[in-house]
């Protein structure tokens, strides 16, 4: 699809605006303003009021002030390296411009003795004296119009100015063709924002405060265009991977009705509703893509079998495919009895498997023999074969993007797709990473699932949590101890974890085991099956044992610098607990002074289980690239939108987004033609690639 040609002046070079030459470009560049239309979206994030004053004398130095002066006498520096000072008078006071490395003949033509100049810069007190040094204007009473009276301040980087910036915006506005309007009719009415034109207009010439907030109706605007242009990509890739014909798939509810019947509980509402939402979409004639959020504990791996299983009764395979190994033989475990209930068989592949072991597998695997597969990556290897993939189940995918999502379902010929993920993420977050897919959330607890006690210690009461473990050991419970950093280091007092073996160890003799990042992958497993068989009862360890490590009988988890911690893996942590039927407590032990911010997040974690309620504060309090590492989410990077604030718009703005395309799937309406210009404006490069191919 080619650039249409209204756009053509906003996609020049930058060095045809006027005033911007290479170096200014480069520079400019820094800022993300590669072309003039990159220009309309830096927006001022502050301004600096620059309304007239009769005098100096009202307001309270050091401020900036905007005053009519008459030009006295110049009193050039004695000595090299002194300022240069002017001397001026405003309706009430006398006071100094000060300029440093100036030139006499330069000063002497812009600030004339005897003449009237109007002066805006910042007014400082030096010894009693009122001076302002090199004034950001200075202007002829007659351009007195040319200063706004709120000036906007832009972002800058490494060899920007204010009026360079400026300069650039202005130059952009100037270019700005009539362009129809592509906001929904009724939306754009009911919210009462600006045109586009109008919006980055007033963004530019904010006239107070009020114009600066998020809030303000034309940053609302120009952040809906924002979130609507990338949910528009995201439900195009949604929409060119559903036009891959999926199968069919049809479950008789066999193989479902004997795990159920084995199980000692029903499952919970949350689960009925996400395996209902599955089976949905296997039935029809579209490929599944579908998001499977759950909570820890909140029972992800049977509606995982359960949706397998679907599969298998209409005949085909299953496959699941976890980021580790560990994983996929806990996977493995968890699965296997209930696979058993059903009388499936269920295999495990990973990089584990050689030779003829492999080679039996994978022929069985292609003839139709194994029913469902569980593996890591290893999965979805070039000679991996199945008879008849129906369903692929990935966990824990905020380590995949959207591209390998769509990888990952050619694989299977047109296989339904569903991704779990234990990390509740918010909901404005879930659309913004995952608008292209339907999401199912498991909000429930199944029954049975005890409370767990969380209680906040500090670290220099370690001999009473000490006694406490020694007395819950007594009574044949098990627990985790959770360490920071594996070896000592000088600088950082984190206790490693294998000096805190060697303490636990002393005080509680050789039922304490350790297990840390930097071991053999073998030895990690025979200290994890150790602990898993009782053998050990305390298990020292870094937090490999974060994601999905389930030992029943464990019931007390200690962390141990718990305000270290991200509050995601804190809630992770103590979901290794509570999984049994003892009543379970999680110590958080900090080290004491806590900032504000550690104590605000431990107080979260002792308050609540919710990992919804965790996620929507964890996003509150450190912002959407931590949450998820900005280097692997794949999040885009919003210049006008702030996801935190504007969830809501951005869930309108999928709505809108899916509505718009199952009208008009080929964007030739009116207001198809119009979105077009927002995608190419906002480089929504992928959205214009899928329409071309569309």
């Amino acid at each position: 699809m080619s650039r249409p040609e209204p756009l053509f002046p906003l996609f020049a070079e930058l060095e045809t605006l006027s005033g911007i030459g290479p170096k200014s470009a480069q520079a400019l560049a820094g800022l993300g303003v590669v072309r003039p239309k990159d220009a309309l979206f830096v927006l001022p994030h502050s301004a600096v009021d620059r309304s007239r004053k009769a005098s100096v004398r009202e307001v309270v130095p050091p401020a900036v002030v905007t005053v009519e002066v008459t030009v006295g006498a110049h009193l050039p520096p004695r000595q090299k390296g002194r300022p240069y000072r002017v001397q001026v008078r405003d309706a009430q006071l006398e006071f100094q411009l000060v300029f440093f490395h100036a030139r006499a003949d330069y000063l002497q033509k812009l600030l004339p003795t005897g003449q009237r100049r109007i002066v805006s810069g910042r007014i400082e007190l030096f010894d009693g004296i009122a001076q302002m040094a090199h004034p950001d204007h200075v202007l002829r009473p007659e351009e007195a119009g040319d200063l706004p009276a709120f000036e906007p301040v832009y972002p800058l980087t490494a060899g920007l100015t204010q009026k360079l910036v400026a300069k650039a915006v202005e130059g952009a506005m100037a270019r700005l063709p009539a362009l129809p309007e592509w906001i929904d009719g009724p939306l754009l009415a009911r919210e009462g924002w600006p045109g586009f034109a109008e919006a980055l207009r007033a963004v530019h010439a904010p006239e107070g405060p009020a114009d600066l907030a998020f809030t303000a109706p034309a940053r609302q605007r120009l952040a809906y265009d924002e979130l609507f242009a990338h949910q528009l990509t995201l439900a195009l890739a949604r929409a060119t991977q559903r036009r891959a014909k999926g199968q069919p798939t049809r479950g008789t509810g066999a193989l479902q009705a004997k795990v159920l019947a084995s199980l000692p509980y029903a499952p919970t509402g949350a689960q009925a509703r996400a395996l209902a939402e599955i089976a949905q979409d296997m039935e029809a004639p579209l490929r599944m893509n579908r998001l499977l959020q759950g909570d820890v504990g909140a029972g992800k791996t049977l509606v995982a079998l359960l949706a397998l299983l679907i599969a298998v009764e209409a005949g085909g395979q299953g496959g699941m495919m976890a980021p580790t190994e560990i994983l996929a033989r806990q996977h493995h475990e968890g699965l296997a009895p209930l696979a058993a209930a059903a009388g499936v068989r269920l295999e495990i592949l990973t990089g584990r498997d050689k030779g003829a072991d492999r080679a039996a597998k994978l022929a069985d695997l292609a003839a139709g023999r194994i029913d469902i597969l569980v593996g890591t990556h290893a999965v979805f290897q070039k000679d991996v074969a199945f008879h008849d993939l129906r369903l692929a189940i990935v966990d824990e995918q905020h380590r995949f993007g959207v591209a390998q999502r769509m990888e990952l379902g050619a694989k299977g010929q047109g296989a339904d797709v569903l991704v779990m993920t234990a990390t509740p993420i918010p909901r404005s977050l879930a659309l913004a990473s995952y608008g292209d897919m339907d999401v199912s959330v498991l909000d429930e607890k199944p029954p049975g699932r005890l409370p767990i006690r969380t209680a906040l210690v500090s670290d220099a009461r370690i001999d009473e949590v000490v006694a406490h473990l020694r007395r819950a050991l007594a009574e044949g419970r098990q627990a985790y101890w959770v360490c920071p950093l594996v070896e000592e280091s000088e600088l950082v007092d984190y206790t490693s974890a294998e000096d805190r073996f060697a303490m636990l160890r002393a005080a509680l003799g050789d039922v304490v085991g350790l297990v840390h990042g930097q071991m053999p992958p073998a030895e990690k497993d025979a200290a994890m099956a150790r602990f898993v068989a009782g053998e050990t009862r305390v298990l020292v360890a870094t937090t490999v044992i974060e994601v999905g490590v389930n030992v029943p009988n464990a019931s007390i988890m200690v962390v141990e610098r718990a305000e270290i911690f991200g509050l995601a893996q804190l809630h992770q942590l103590r979901g290794r607990v509570g999984r049994g039927t003892a009543a379970s407590t999680c110590l958080l032990m900090y080290q004491a002074p806590l900032s504000e911010a550690g104590e605000r997040r431990l107080k979260v974690l002792r308050d609540t289980e919710d990992g919804f309620r965790i996620a929507e504060e964890d996003l509150a309090m450190r912002g959407a690239g931590d949450l998820i590492g900005t280097a692997q989410s794949g999040l885009p990077r919003f210049r006008v939108a702030d996801i935190e604030r504007q969830a809501g718009l951005m869930a309108v703005a999928q709505t809108d987004a899916r509505r718009l395309l199952g009208d008009d799937p080929a964007l030739a309406s009116p207001r198809g033609q119009a979105v077009r210009l927002l995608l190419w404006l906002l480089d929504q490069d992928r959205a214009i690639r899928l329409i071309g191919v569309g």
